[in-house]
């Protein structure tokens, strides 16, 4: 397994559940898991960068990814973008799409799920996604520690 440099994760059905919750006035509410959130303070114990690239635009990301200290946040990437918001990550970091770990769930991510180094999703991901070639099939659904798992499993194990 390469030696990654840099984590990327999608939000929704990730990091989130993929349920979009709404009172009546519009507010929308995301579940996020905690054990997660730990993964990205294990990631940067051990040096490793992190990211969320995401299409959705909202406060709520922002606030979460301010809390886990995230060091990248690409909001609003179009259908095409994420694999061009790592790219530029990587750019800035001087470091090759290889030495990337992306874990998504969805038909958006599937152009940076198959550029990076190790591609991850979770249990609940479409089926699209599972058929990726090479890609690790985590046991959890996005939401419920499936970030964490690809960190303690895969990504820190050693």
């Amino acid at each position: 397994m390469p030696k990654i440099k840099l984590f990327l994760t999608d939000v929704d059905g990730v990091m989130t559940d993929a349920g979009m919750y709404y009172t009546e006035n519009g507010d929308e509410f995301k579940k996020f898991n905690t054990h997660d959130g730990m993964a990205f303070n294990l990631l940067r114990e051990a040096n490793i960068k992190t990211g969320i690239i995401t299409t959705e635009h909202t406060k709520i990301v922002e606030r979460r990814a301010a809390k886990l200290k995230v060091d990248y946040v690409y909001q609003g990437a179009g259908f095409k973008g994420k694999l061009a918001a790592a790219l530029e990550i990587c750019e800035k970091e001087n470091i090759s799409i290889k030495d990337v770990a992306y874990i998504g769930d969805d038909i958006n991510c599937i152009d940076l799920l198959m550029a990076v180094g190790i591609a991850a999703c979770p249990a609940n991901s479409t089926k699209r996604v599972k058929a990726i070639p090479g890609i690790i099939h985590l046991q959890k659904n996005g939401g419920e520690g499936a970030i964490r798992e690809f960190v303690d499993d895969y990504l820190l194990s050693e």
